[in-house]
């Protein structure tokens, strides 16, 4: 396998993140959080309300925002133009706010070319909507990982009630719904499977199954060569 890369692909709340930083440390690769780094973006809109209509706004505002990807004690910190906001981004409004920014030619286009460099001269894993079939179309393994609408809105509701935060299980799934079907229909790189990638759905599977169901796909295709 000459490109040891991972791409993760599929829909909000299906477990790419916890799944692809677990899968990082245990191959000794560095994983990098695209969904983050267009949370920051979405962040930097909301501070400075950008309308993300407007195609001139959204320009000048990628020419002013700069993303950069740091680690400190093994975790990854993404800042903002010199600050550090990985403590902001799991917001709900800034989830929203990065499907809608995500969609824009001109934000796409920073992201791509920044993650497709991290790629090239580290080992990588990344998650996100389009990883395997935009930004790294020649990963070695390509995943497409995904889970019912009501069972992603249970992790998000078990995730939202332990942190003491007031939250509706059926409004959680409806905003689920309407990302999905955002990602799914936008213009610019729609969330799609890759014609290679392995299909996972984790509706019934703990996090550890589906850790181990990946790395050895990986183990088996790094020994096919």
């Amino acid at each position: 396998m000459k490109n040891k890369n991972i791409a993760i692909d599929g829909p909000a709340g299906a477990g790419k993140s916890t799944i692809a930083k677990s899968i990082a440390k245990k191959l000794q690769i560095v994983y990098v959080d695209t969904g983050a780094m267009y949370r920051a973006v979405a962040l930097y809109f909301i501070r400075q309300n950008i309308d993300t209509e407007s195609r001139e706004e959204i320009q000048k505002a990628c020419d002013s925002l700069e993303i950069t990807i740091d680690y400190k004690n093994g975790e990854q910190q993404v800042i903002l133009n010199n600050e550090n906001v990985t403590n902001l981004l799991r917001k709900e409004e800034v989830g929203n706010m990065a499907s809608a920014v995500a969609k824009h030619y001109e934000v796409r286009k920073k992201m791509v070319e920044l993650q497709q460099n991290l790629a090239k001269i580290r080992t990588v894993i990344m998650d996100g909507r389009d990883i395997g079939t935009v930004v790294l179309p020649d990963a070695g393994l390509k995943i497409y990982l995904t889970a019912s609408s009501r069972e992603r809105a249970k992790r998000r509701w078990n995730e939202l009630s332990l942190k003491g935060i007031p939250c509706n299980i059926d409004e959680i799934e409806q905003d689920i719904k309407a990302r999905d079907k955002q990602d799914m229909n936008r213009e610019i790189s729609p969330l799609c499977q890759a014609e290679d990638a392995v299909l996972v759905d984790s509706s019934q599977m703990s996090i550890e199954e589906v850790i181990d169901r990946i790395i050895a796909l990986y183990l088996e295709r790094l020994e096919r060569g």
